[in-house]
């Protein structure tokens, strides 16, 4: 084969086009610190990393609505320890009346004290989170408790949360067992009987059976509590591994990017000056 000047010179731009686009991809992994930018460099990354990163986009959801768990379970134990004191408050009051030394204006007195403790233990149930009653089963749009009326809600549904992957847990607690009917018609047949001088026997007993039940829907809540915390470990720890897999998939190895890149430069200026030595010297320049 009869090697000539043109194809000297077609050789020699071609390894530097070569050489300029092996830069190129060297510099572009450096400047986005990623082994690809598009699929087409390399499909089987490209794959793995839509899969990883299908699933850190699931956990960052296991994320979020663990943080709504949390908002839901500590803005129900709060309310449920101030009913707790509200409750306790009110048998303080009945323990007080019951030792029959009151006169009927300091008994008429107690009942309009009940009858606050009352509205606030009304205006507890009704307590809204982010705009939403935490109170009323999965009906978070109406308010469970309205003394006008009388109404108490009756709503039984649970609200739940997928906090991982086929888990959920409900974070509400069972208002039916807290703030019910019987728990605001007591405290109103109470209130009646201090007004109007009535006997107050046997109200102890039913205020003890509606703290009870506070305290322990409270018991029940916090044990719902901790499997939450339990359950946002383990996505933390999904979270670490999925970022760190998908860093192995996609991630460049720097150290080897800046060594390539200046072996790439090496390559290039010794391409550049062997062409300058070929071509150079032409049959006319050898004429001249």
């Amino acid at each position: 084969m009869r090697v000539t000047q043109g194809m000297l010179t077609n050789n020699m731009l071609r390894h530097l086009s070569d050489s300029y686009k092996r830069m190129d991809k060297t510099q572009e992994q450096l400047s986005t610190g990623k082994k690809i930018s598009r699929p087409s460099d390399d499909p089987v990354v490209a794959m793995k990393g839509m899969s990883y990163r299908s699933s850190l986009t699931e956990v960052e959801q296991f994320k979020r609505n663990l943080s709504e768990a949390y908002s839901w379970t500590e803005s129900a134990d709060s309310s449920l320890d101030e009913a707790t004191n509200v409750m306790q408050r009110i048998r303080e009051l009945t323990v007080q009346a019951s030792n029959g030394t009151y006169e009927e204006s300091q008994m008429q007195a107690i009942g309009k004290e009940i009858t606050q403790l009352k509205d606030h233990l009304a205006s507890i149930a009704n307590t809204k989170v982010s705009g939403k009653y935490i109170f009323n089963g999965n009906d978070t749009t109406r308010a469970p408790v309205d003394l006008a009326t009388g109404k108490v809600s009756t709503n039984t549904n649970d609200v739940k949360l997928e906090l991982s992957q086929g888990i959920e847990v409900a974070v509400n607690i069972k208002p039916q067992n807290v703030f019910t009917k019987d728990l605001f018609g007591d405290i109103q047949d109470l209130e009646t009987a201090l007004s109007s001088g009535s006997s107050i026997n046997g109200f102890l007993d039913k205020l003890d059976s509606h703290i009870n039940n506070i305290v322990s829907e409270r018991a029940d809540l916090g044990a719902r509590y901790n499997r939450i915390e339990l359950i946002d470990d383990r996505v933390s720890n999904q979270e670490v591994i999925a970022n760190r897999i998908l860093s192995d998939n996609e991630d460049a190895d720097m150290e080897r990017v800046i060594t390539d890149l200046k072996m790439q430069e090496s390559v290039q200026r010794a391409a550049l000056s062997a062409g300058a030595r070929i071509i150079q010297p032409s049959l006319m320049d050898f004429l001249r």
